[in-house]
C-alpha cells in the first residue's frame, strides 16, 4: 500500500476509534434523539445531532472553499442520481433502524459494550447492503436507478443559489452560513441542553470528525497515482466491505471505511471496560431476535439504496450541502417517524434491556 493510502487507512482507524468512544459515553444517536423527543420530551440528543450537523456543515464547508477537500469527488455530488430510489431507500432504512433499535453506527458502539444482539444486526445489515450492491438485489436495484435517475443542472444547494445570480463563493457562504447557524441556534435554544455539558463536547466532537473525514481522504489522501474514494464518516457500505473484508481478505485491501469500522468497535470496547460498562446482553425472545433481523435487513438494502444511512448521509452526505443528501435523510428522518408514532409504529418490546443508554450531562 502506498503512503497516501496508509495514511487514509491510519486516519480511518483513528477517527472510528473516537466516534466509539464518543458514541458510547454520549449515547449520540438519531433514533434516540427523535424518540427522546417525541416520545419523553427530552430533547438533549437530538439537539447534540443538530449541533453535530452544524459544525459539520460550517467545517467542511470551509474546507471545501479553500480548496483543501474536492467535494465534487464524492459520491454525493453526482451529475446524476434517482431521487425515488433514494427516498425509498431512506424510508427502508429509518424505518428498519426503529425495527432493530439502532442505526448501524449505534450498533457498532453497543457491540463493543458486550451487546450480543448488535452482533446479529451488524452481519445481517453487512450481508443484506453487499446483496443490493453487488448480489441478488443488485439488478433490480440498477434497473430501478437506471430508470428514474435525472441529471438536474445544479446538483447542491450552494449552486441552486448560484443560479439566482450569486456568486459561487458568496452562495457556498450564505447556504452553509444559513443551515450551519440554524442548526446550532436550535441546539443551544434548550437551557438543559446547555447545561449538558458532555452533549454539547459530543455534538462538536461527531461534527469535527465528519470533517477530519472528509481531510483525510480528500486531502492527506490525495494521489493522482492511486487515488483513494472521498468520503467521511458512513456506515452502509463500510461494513459491508468489512464482512466480505473478515471472510477474503487475501483479495481484498484495507480501505478507509473498514478501517473505521473496526476502530468504532475497538473504540467503544476499550471504553466500555475501562469505564466499567460492558456487560453481556442478549435477545429476550425469538421474536425479539426476528425483529432485529428484520430491521437489519432493511437497513442495509435501504441504505444502500439511499447511498448512506442516519450518519453516511444525515451528517456526511448533508455537510456537502448535497441535494440528493437532503433527499435521502428526508427519507430517513419520515421512515423514523412511521416507526415511531403513528399506524405502522412499532410496538416496544416489553423488555427494556435493549433501550440504548441516556444521554451524558
Amino acid at each position: 500500500m502506498q503512503d497516501g493510502g496508509n495514511i487514509v487507512v491510519i486516519s480511518g482507524l483513528l477517527i472510528g476509534l473516537a466516534y466509539g468512544a464518543v458514541g458510547l459515553l454520549s449515547g449520540f444517536c438519531l433514533l434516540s434523539g427523535l424518540r427522546g423527543w417525541w416520545a419523553d420530551g427530552d430533547s438533549r440528543l437530538i439537539r447534540t445531532y443538530a449541533l453535530a450537523l452544524g459544525v459539520a456543515i460550517a467545517v467542511v464547508q470551509l474546507l471545501a472553499a479553500r480548496g483543501l477537500v474536492d467535494l465534487g469527488k464524492s459520491i454525493y455530488l453526482q451529475p446524476s442520481f434517482s431521487a425515488p430510489l433514494m427516498f425509498v431507500g431512506g424510508l427502508l432504512f429509518g424505518y428498519g433502524m426503529v425495527l432493530a433499535n439502532g442505526c448501524g453506527s449505534r450498533a457498532l458502539v453497543l457491540l463493543g459494550r458486550g451487546n450480543l444482539r448488535s452482533f446479529v444486526v451488524v452481519i445481517v445489515l453487512g450481508i443484506a447492503a453487499q446483496m443490493t450492491l453487488k448480489g441478488l438485489i443488485a439488478p433490480p436495484r440498477i434497473a430501478l436507478l437506471q430508470a428514474s435517475q435525472i441529471a438536474p443542472k445544479v446538483i447542491s444547494l450552494p449552486a441552486l443559489l448560484s443560479t439566482l445570480g450569486l456568486g459561487e463563493t458568496f452562495a457556498r457562504t450564505l447556504a452553509a452560513s444559513a443551515i450551519a447557524g440554524a442548526l446550532i441556534i436550535f441546539a443551544f435554544a434548550h437551557a438543559p441542553f446547555q447545561r449538558s455539558l458532555g452533549q454539547v463536547a459530543a455534538g462538536i466532537a461527531v461534527g469535527v470528525l465528519v470533517a477530519a473525514g472528509w481531510f483525510a481522504t480528500g486531502y492527506l489522501g490525495a494521489d493522482d497515482f492511486n487515488p483513494t474514494a472521498v468520503t467521511s464518516l458512513t456506515f452502509i457500505a463500510p461494513i459491508a466491505d468489512t464482512v466480505q473484508y473478515a471472510m477474503l481478505s487475501t483479495g481484498l485491501t484495507l480501505n478507509f471505511g473498514i478501517a473505521m469500522v473496526a476502530g468504532v468497535f475497538g473504540g467503544s470496547l476499550a471504553t466500555a471496560l475501562a469505564t466499567r460498562r460492558f456487560h453481556w446482553e442478549g435477545f429476550t425472545s425469538p421474536r425479539h431476535m426476528l425483529r432485529s433481523i428484520g430491521g437489519a435487513a432493511l437497513m442495509g438494502a435501504g441504505g444502500a439504496m439511499a447511498y448512506g444511512c442516519s450518519i453516511g448521509q444525515g451528517l456526511t452526505g448533508v455537510s456537502t450541502l448535497a441535494l440528493a443528501s437532503f433527499v435521502a435523510a428526508g427519507g430517513i428522518l419520515l421512515g423514523s417517524a412511521a416507526g415511531l408514532r403513528g399506524v405502522l409504529r412499532v410496538q416496544p418490546l416489553v423488555s427494556t434491556q435493549d433501550a440504548p443508554s441516556g444521554p451524558l450531562t
